[in-house]
């Protein structure tokens, strides 16, 4: 019963769950397994059959593209409460072309295809939000494919920093870099080198400022916009 309970916890971090009723997230509970990994180990690799759909509970994991010639993409950063895997849902019999790497300890909740496509019959607004969190991530591929494509390297950066602050209300905002500076690099497309001196450009300018390794305060919004190229 305390796996379940457990599990129950990590239902009710997802978006496409947690506006559903104690019951109905209990039976959802009952259908997850439960998977801990150590920092450095793979939730899947490529080529590994995708038929689950995976929901960070604790941790942190990072999902890259490696190419033949052996360089990494970041894809995208899984923080508790995100989930990837959905595609399943749709489409039997495919397998993962990414990795998926614990970049801390985790925990991860894990239902199987058959098990989910269940609840979806009972729930099918789930379906629903399922697709509209599709629509989102599709979105921002590619926003992000078009920024790497057309803008300079600080632009990118400035445009990141935008989207972590995600706020309309104040110019001013502290944000937290969800990943490490080298993911960052992936992510954006250039390297940790090029990354670390536009960063130290806009400090010099006094359009961002430090506080610690992943945080970094933003004087104001509007003037770190006002600097792209």
């Amino acid at each position: 019963m305390k796996k379940v309970h457990t599990h129950v916890g990590c239902v009710r971090l997802v978006p496409i769950f947690n506006h559903l009723d104690e019951e109905s997230m209990m039976k959802i509970a009952t259908k997850a397994r439960h998977k801990d990994l150590k920092r450095g180990e793979y939730l899947y690799q490529a080529a590994d059959e995708d038929d689950t759909v995976y929901i960070v509970h604790k941790g942190q994991v990072r999902i890259f593209h490696l190419s033949e010639s052996g360089k990494e993409q970041l894809i995208r950063v899984l923080n508790p409460g995100d989930f990837t895997g959905e595609w399943t849902i749709f489409s039997a019999d495919t397998y993962h072309e990414h990795y998926a790497e614990a970049i801390r300890n985790s925990a991860i909740c894990m239902i199987n295809r058959n098990d989910l496509l269940e609840l979806l019959k009972e729930h099918p607004e789930i379906s629903m939000k399922i697709l509209s969190s599709m629509s989102d991530r599709l979105q921002q591929s590619e926003r992000q494919t078009a920024s790497v494509a057309t803008e300079s390297v600080l632009n990118r950066i400035i445009y990141y920093l935008e989207g972590l602050a995600n706020t309309e209300m104040e110019d001013e905002v502290t944000v937290e870099l969800p990943m490490t500076r080298k993911d960052l690099s992936s992510y954006l497309g250039t390297t940790p080198e090029t990354l670390s001196r536009r960063f130290k450009e806009l400090e010099n300018k006094g359009l961002i400022k430090p506080l610690t390794k992943n945080k970094i305060h933003i004087p104001s919004i509007e003037e770190l916009l006002f600097s792209v190229e």
